[in-house]
């Protein structure tokens, strides 16, 4: 028999999913680079033609707005970590999370989608007791059901910011 309580972070996880599959059909590679103002984070090409995602280890002040495409490589850098958490992997660094550029964004979040649920189906009552080690320290007491509830917190958040920025994108471009 199914564990309830993974029932229950698997609907919220799918309700989550389908607000986000609502921007993610509609956003376009301009959306992405676009800059909602004048203190953006983004992602630019390094030297070598990778994307590499605005960072400063301290927070500034002010905070700069990040840009679709910088929401999205987030996405990808904290799934990411959260999947190698929970496969038992050493967790990549943000440096190795990279970016796939505005034509492969979507696919490449749509297949962290498909992890994440692997990941999610094999998770039992045990499992979900089990310490969790991200992203709290190990000896938070926490476990890694409150991870998964995290990662649709997370995501549902994340979610909000990129479609507040594609449907700010839109009505500017209507204004023009």
């Amino acid at each position: 028999m199914s564990d309830p309580r993974r029932a229950l972070l698997r609907w919220q996880f799918d309700f989550t999913w389908s607000l986000f599959e609502y921007h993610l059909e509609r956003l376009e590679p301009g959306d992405l680079l676009w800059e909602p103002g004048p203190l953006c984070w983004t992602v630019r090409r390094d030297g070598g033609g990778r994307w590499v995602p605005d960072w400063a280890d301290t927070e500034p002040d002010p905070v700069p707005v990040p840009t679709a495409a910088w929401v999205t490589w987030h996405i990808g850098w904290w799934w990411s970590t959260a999947l190698d958490h929970l496969r038992g992997r050493v967790p990549r660094g943000r440096e190795e999370v990279h970016w796939p550029g505005p034509e492969e964004a979507a696919d490449w979040l749509r297949a962290l989608r498909t992890q994440w649920l692997e990941v999610l189906e094999g998770l039992t009552g045990p499992d979900l007791d089990g310490p969790a080690a991200f992203p709290w320290p190990p000896d938070s007491g926490l476990s890694v059901e409150h991870t998964a509830a995290w990662v649709n917190g997370e995501l549902m958040k994340n979610v909000a910011e990129l479609g507040q920025l594609r449907l700010l994108r839109v009505a500017s471009a209507s204004e023009a």
